[in-house]
């Protein structure tokens, strides 16, 4: 890697993606919150303990990449709705495992894709080397926006 100077034309390029994401993502969460009820973090959540099981609330954070106090108050909402329980460990009181009740079940099978409609498709369109290619880009910048998010990003990393 050369220690050239960084390209202006380069940069609002990459900060014209990113905010063209944002919005995308905006005007999506916005369609989901009315659809659902929900917020895509909560789905996030959601998502996690329907793929992981029972978990701890440090381990739904670490898997939705978001901050603990922000998690126990994701989880806190989803309780109120009826979409998870929690129960203490019996070997470890200070443990807390959430689980999906059959309503948070119902609720995630009927949520809408978390991508615009046809991205699922058109991704896959990208060969094996592109989908790889993009996902370690989206990761390099995600890197350089949130440089301290080092340990969590290093556990989706694809293998290099």
């Amino acid at each position: 890697m050369t220690n050239d100077a960084l390209n202006p034309d380069n940069a609002r390029a990459v900060m014209k993606s990113i905010r063209r994401i944002a919005h995308a993502i905006d005007a999506r969460s916005k369609r989901i919150g009315r659809e659902t009820g929900l917020t895509i973090p909560q789905i996030v959540v959601l998502q996690a303990v329907a793929d992981q099981g029972a978990l701890t609330t440090a381990a739904i954070s670490k898997q939705a990449d978001l901050s603990p106090a922000t998690t126990v108050t994701i989880l806190d909402k989803l309780e109120a709705k009826g979409l998870i329980e929690r129960s203490r460990s019996l070997e470890d009181r200070r443990k807390v495992r959430a689980m999906l009740t059959e309503a948070g079940l119902q609720t995630l099978s009927s949520a809408p894709s978390l991508f615009a409609d046809g991205f699922a498709a058109d991704f896959s369109a990208f060969s094996a080397i592109e989908q790889e290619a993009i996902v370690t880009s989206f990761i390099r910048v995600a890197d350089l926006l949130d440089p301290g998010a080092d340990e969590v990003e290093a556990e989706v990393r694809p293998p290099q």
